[in-house]
């Protein structure tokens, strides 16, 4: 099978040696992606939007690697926060209420930067 990596830009891909995506057959399994935290749009206190943004930016990750949010299987998230657990599951939800893939929310103590509060992976498999 053929091995498809997705990049995203990010510096972090080359410091760390990993990609935002990769797909082998119908396989399509997502890195941990945070939100951009813009200050105005996302915040680093609002937990919703940060959910909301990671999301949108993957649903793209996902088209490249010949799929869509349709085909996730699983999420796994992150979160720094247990107690803004409504706002990631709303804003997860009205994306995957319809799909419901397997998912865990998990607290960890830290994420790369204090303004992150969610962390998520994903898992598609092509149909």
């Amino acid at each position: 099978m053929s091995r498809k990596n997705i990049l995203s830009g990010s510096p972090w891909e080359d410091k760390m040696g990993y990609c935002r995506a990769v797909r082998i057959g119908n396989i399509v399994e997502v890195a941990g992606t945070v939100a951009i935290v813009d200050g105005e749009n996302v915040k680093a206190d609002d937990a919703y939007a940060q959910t909301n943004n990671i999301i949108e930016r993957i649903a793209k990750v996902l088209e490249e690697a010949g799929c869509s949010l349709n085909d996730v299987i699983r999420t796994r998230i992150f979160t720094t926060d247990i107690a803004r657990f409504d706002d990631i599951a709303r804003a997860h939800g009205f994306y995957f209420k319809d799909i419901k893939p397997t998912t865990g929310i998990y607290e960890i103590k830290g994420l790369v930067s204090p303004d992150y509060l969610v962390e998520i992976e994903f898992t598609a498999v092509i149909q």
